[in-house]
């Protein structure tokens, strides 16, 4: 395997002293494997903007690389404008750009509609200072009119300026080099880094899949349903299925991993493992 592809881990900002703790445990496990970044998600509708920035800080005063999530909804030119500055005086060079989920009972987003206007306007204001990372939906983003629509959205997020992309996770490897090959007819070159999901505990990963449109196949789900309350044999299968995605994708010319550890080092130290990374 060679060391020029990019592995990743993205957390989410801990609500409690107790997560704090746990996740500075977690990231230190992680630190282990060298990744290129940590990256830390940004609530919706911008609700955990403090905690994120606090995790961040943590994150550099370790002496990692972070990058911080930031999301049009719920954000204005000033206060992004106010983020850029203070990351960019914390000496942080990279940034994942996002729509965002609008939280429920909120009618717009803000000042930014669409990814490629926050994109844009990071540009903008810090010229080449951050390597600006996007998502992207091998299996079509949930509101997407048509796949050509969404292909399109994507262009427009590189052109205004982003350097890379992470894709919302998926289990179907054929799903994410379809996706490729269809944005490098339109003229994207960009790198498009798969999105990892451990799996950890069934309902949970069906919720999430449910909500933001990422397929679980029959098979695996089937297959996961007939274990029940069995978490071992969960886990056990979870183990096996994503470390073989992450096999495909690696020899199919993927340019690195990005996982959703959900704070938790274990699963994807195991598949780290498993991959002999």
């Amino acid at each position: 395997m060679t060391n020029s592809k990019s592995f990743s881990f993205e957390f989410f900002p801990p609500q409690t002293p107790e997560g704090v703790v746990k996740l500075a445990a977690t990231r230190k496990q992680l630190a282990t494997l060298k990744p290129e970044f940590f990256s830390v998600t940004f609530g919706a509708g911008g609700s955990t903007q403090e905690r994120t920035m606090e995790t961040i800080l943590q994150i550099k005063e370790e002496g990692y690389n972070a990058a911080p999530h930031l999301s049009c909804v719920g954000s204005t030119r000033a206060n992004i404008r106010s983020m850029l500055n203070t990351y960019k005086d914390m000496g942080i060079k990279r940034i994942v750009a996002l729509r965002g989920d609008l939280p429920s009972g909120m009618a717009t987003t803000g000042e930014f509609q669409y990814a490629n206007e926050l994109v844009s306007f990071i540009r903008t204001e810090t010229g080449d200072h951050f390597h600006i990372e996007v998502a992207a939906y091998p299996e079509f983003h949930p509101q997407a009119k048509s796949p050509r629509d969404d292909l399109l959205n994507f262009k427009r997020k590189i052109e205004a300026g982003a350097n890379s992309a992470i894709t919302q996770y998926f289990y179907n490897a054929d799903g994410y080099f379809y996706f490729v090959d269809e944005c490098r007819k339109i003229g994207i070159t960009a790198p498009i880094v798969p999105g990892i999901m451990p799996i950890v505990k069934f309902t949970q990963l069906a919720r999430f899949s449910d909500a933001c449109g990422a397929e679980i196949p029959r098979w695996m789900r089937k297959t996961l349903e007939s274990y029940g309350d069995d978490s071992a044999s969960v886990q056990a299968f979870g183990l096996d299925v994503v470390t073989q995605l992450c096999q495909r994708l690696l020899a199919g010319g993927a340019p690195g991993l990005h996982f959703y550890t959900l704070n938790q080092a274990g699963p994807s130290m195991e598949i780290w493992k498993r991959l002999g990374i």
